[in-house]
């Protein structure tokens, strides 16, 4: 079954985020282990974002975040926000595409 994660974050320093968010995706070309992700932007809460991405299942998930190199991109990130990250793990039951 897929899984979904979203990282709910706050930072002021969104711009030096999405640039250590560019450095992890280009180092860990052809050995990532999410299938897709996308960034964004509350409208109701200044400086509150989320990340959410898509891992093939929830083992690969687990396997991905105990990865060293993962751990240390994380308290990277966590040094460029305004308090911790909130985490929500999610089994994709559904998935539907609509282009009317």
């Amino acid at each position: 079954m897929r899984f979904v994660q979203i990282i709910e974050y706050k930072t002021s320093r969104i711009d030096e985020f999405n640039a250590l968010l560019d450095g992890w995706v280009e180092k860990n070309a052809g050995h990532r282990l999410a299938t897709r992700a996308f960034q964004a932007r509350d409208r109701d809460q200044e400086n509150v974002y989320l990340n959410i991405v898509e891992f093939p299942s929830y083992e690969k998930a687990m396997e991905n975040s105990g990865r060293p190199e993962t751990a240390e991109f994380a308290t990277q990130l966590a040094a460029l926000c305004d308090g911790p990250p909130v985490f929500r793990n999610l089994d994709l039951l559904d998935e539907r595409t609509f282009q009317d």
